[in-house]
């Protein structure tokens, strides 16, 4: 099964890597942060459009890696229609996750972001899944300020 999952992880990665969903900008977005990994040189900017405390868009630019571009892909997809706080919980589970902090997949609470768990036997790259996750906090709480995973 672990061999699946590889299989799958890399499938993902490099599917959302070559073809990035929501890769535009969001001329009305009533959120912009933008995050900084310089260990690696991923630079992106997040865009949300918000219709009370639910997000009703979101989008990005920027140049990364592969698992960097593939998780804010993967991300964008994700928390369109998902209110504030089931936001902050989804980037608190996917941040346990992919930090080890947690060893339990729990696959009904982050769907297809469990491909991206494998990063935490790569501590270089959990810098690299985690930035669009960072910079999707620092929009939560409406901060303006780049984000840096450094």
């Amino acid at each position: 099964m672990f061999e699946d999952l590889r299989d799958l992880y890399q499938e993902v990665i490099f599917d959302h890597n070559r073809n990035p969903r929501n890769f535009r900008v969001i001329d009305n977005a009533d959120r912009k942060v933008e995050g900084f990994n310089p260990l690696c040189g991923d630079r992106l900017t997040l865009f949300l459009k918000m219709s009370g405390d639910t997000i009703d868009d979101a989008s990005f630019q920027g140049s990364g890696c592969a698992i960097s571009t593939a998780s804010v892909s993967l991300m964008t997809e994700i928390i369109k229609g998902k209110t504030e706080a089931e936001a902050e919980a989804l980037f608190k589970t996917f941040h346990d996750m992919t930090t080890g902090k947690t060893e339990e997949l729990q696959l009904e609470a982050i769907g297809k972001l469990a491909v991206l768990a494998g990063v935490r036997d790569y501590p270089a790259r959990v810098k690299c899944a985690t930035l669009a996750w960072h910079t999707l906090d620092a929009a939560l709480k409406n901060e303006v300020a780049s984000v840096s995973t450094e």
